[in-house]
């Protein structure tokens, strides 16, 4: 099925021809349909395989069929967890319905409200928002949401991560009793399970994933390194390979600042990412990222949760997350479509229960780099000028068939 085959506005059609939508993906082609026949929807989807999409195409569909007169009112609400996922989807939804006139709105704190007040104003139909900000204009009477049709929560799983379980459940008391409900995760679990059930009636139930949980196109391997000796080997491989996009993930935001400090004193250019920057300046520093005039990213897993970031190299884990399922969502950030990845994580010795409970998870054995004690006292002593080759041990260690 291509998307010029659905029941859907030609001007939508039209967009998704000329952005390069033709045929969608898994998750695409089992919830478009029932989100146009109106269905309550429960879909499990990892990160990356056009979930957004699969919401905003036939949410505008519903927009554009059902607009009365020439005010409009706030009939889509999409609740997301971070500022950085706002803007993304609100920009999503932007780029589909670019030739329908429909208005979408981002709202998030950490900005001026103000100027979110003033576009409130301007007949929003598509109200994307994290709940902080929302339940503030809602109190101060600026936002509506007495006729919205369709509430989205996406990225519940992170929702839930963040403490937003008692804003989801408060936010059904602003919302018409007769709405289509979609709730999209990455993950699932017991409590993600009852707060599904809370908010969705008789949904259609959706679990898209692949056979694997990890792609066969990013190659992993593991060093065993002591805690204090991280930066150097981070330091060493950022130098050995200076042309590529690397995100390097960290447990904290204090964390991601001192690798960033260290780096900088070994003279590599990176930033950190994380949620105690400025929200300007962490939309600035996306789109730095983005647009490669920044390859290297010091992030945590809460920051970058959910963003889009195309054509990533190298995904370095130099914190093993505590959470197993977040070292598929890491590395699950490179080898996207036909494109070859590579995934490296730094294991302390604390670590090797965390490592365990990976390879359990994934179902793989992760290669080990094994390096000779005067290799790995070289990196540590003389970091700034030995060259130990990654790149070889990178090579010697590429079998792709092992995670297939």
């Amino acid at each position: 099925m291509k998307f010029k085959d659905y029941h859907i506005d030609a001007k939508l059609k039209s967009q998704l021809e000329y952005l390069g939508f033709n045929r969608p993906t898994d998750i695409q082609f089992r919830a478009i349909q029932a989100i146009l026949d109106g269905e309550d929807v429960m879909a499990v989807a990892p990160t990356g395989t056009g979930k957004t999409a699969a919401f905003a195409i036939p949410v505008l569909q519903h927009v554009i069929r059902n607009r009365k007169g020439k005010h409009k009112n706030i009939s889509v609400l999409v609740l997301v967890p971070t500022r950085e996922l706002a803007q993304q989807i609100a920009e999503a939804f932007d780029a589909i319905g670019k030739k329908t006139g429909v208005n979408v709105l981002a709202l998030f704190g950490g900005v001026d409200q103000d100027p979110q007040i003033k576009a409130l104003n301007g007949n929003v139909e598509v109200l994307v928002s994290t709940p902080g900000r929302m339940f503030d204009l809602i109190s101060q009477g600026y936002v509506d949401l007495n006729h919205v049709a369709h509430f989205i929560i996406d990225e519940a799983d992170l929702m839930l991560d963040l403490g937003f379980n008692d804003d989801i459940r408060d936010v059904l008391r602003h919302l018409p009793r007769k709405r289509q409900t979609l709730f999209f995760t990455a993950t699932l679990n017991k409590k993600i399970k009852a707060l599904a059930y809370d908010v969705v009636r008789n949904a259609i139930r959706i679990h898209v994933s692949p056979k694997n949980p990890v792609s066969k196109n990013v190659q992993h391997a593991v060093s065993h390194v002591e805690m204090d000796d991280k930066r150097f080997f981070l330091e060493n491989l950022l130098n050995e390979f200076e042309t590529g996009k690397f995100i390097v993930f960290v447990r904290t935001k204090v964390r991601a600042e001192r690798v960033v400090a260290a780096m900088e004193r070994a003279n590599i250019s990176c930033e950190a990412l994380h949620g105690g920057i400025d929200q300007d300046l962490r939309f600035a520093i996306l789109e730095r990222f983005r647009k490669g005039e920044n390859t290297i990213l010091i992030t945590t897993d809460v920051a970058c949760r959910g963003i889009d970031i195309p054509s990533m190299d190298y995904v370095v884990n130099y914190d093993l997350p505590e959470n197993p399922e977040n070292y598929v969502h890491r590395c699950g950030r490179t080898g996207r479509g036909n494109n070859k990845g590579h995934a490296l994580s730094f294991c302390a010795e604390n670590e090797s229960v965390l490592l365990e409970e990976i390879e359990k998870y994934t179902g793989h054995e992760i290669e080990v780099f094994d390096l000779r004690p005067e290799d790995y006292h070289a990196i540590v002593g003389e970091s700034e000028s030995h060259d130990k080759n990654w790149k070889k041990l990178l090579s010697d260690n590429d079998n792709p068939e092992s995670w297939d």
